[in-house]
């Protein structure tokens, strides 16, 4: 780990996986589930969704030779196809994960970073300056690091959160 650079795409994977270990993801996911059904751009979508899917089932005649599977795709199809779902979800997550980034996730983001590039020297509070040894980088290595990594993993998490906000209701399997 200390000789890979900043924004190494093996470091910022190292780290992502020390993020996925300590629960942060799984917490972030729990967080923003529980808003997401009451937001605004939630119900849109889904009333959307529903509308599309209503419009294009009522063109066609029931029978019990009917090709379910066949009909559930092209209806997936069509409503990926569509757009509606992009632009629904970038809503979403304008109104669920954006708040919440520079408050709550940062923060947990950035403790657990300083905690991986510096084992044993990070507490809830920022580290404070240390002597500088062969062994340990100095804080202000590790606060620049944490400092460089931060906004290249935030987006990461906009994509992570779309992926773990969505419900499969609105979002096809």
């Amino acid at each position: 780990m200390a000789g890979l650079p900043p924004g190494d795409p093996q470091l910022v994977s190292m780290i992502v996986s020390h993020l996925k270990t300590q629960g942060l993801f799984d917490q972030f996911r729990r967080d923003c589930l529980a808003d997401v059904d009451t937001k605004p751009a939630y119900l849109n979508l889904k009333q959307r969704v529903d509308n599309f899917v209503s419009n294009h089932l009522s063109n066609h005649t029931w029978s019990p030779h009917l090709n379910k599977n066949q009909l559930r795709n092209n209806i997936r199809q069509l409503v990926l196809q569509s757009g509606m779902l992009e632009q629904g979800v970038d809503r979403i997550v304008a109104q669920v994960v954006d708040p919440k980034i520079n408050h709550i996730f940062r923060p947990q983001v950035e403790r657990v970073v300083r905690e991986f590039l510096s084992p044993g020297s990070c507490s809830e509070e920022p580290p404070a300056p240390l002597p500088s040894t062969e062994s340990k980088p100095d804080s202000s290595t590790v606060e620049q690091g944490a400092q460089h990594f931060i906004p290249s993993l935030i987006p990461m998490f906009g994509v992570a959160m779309f992926m773990i906000i969505t419900p499969s209701s609105v979002v096809p399997p």
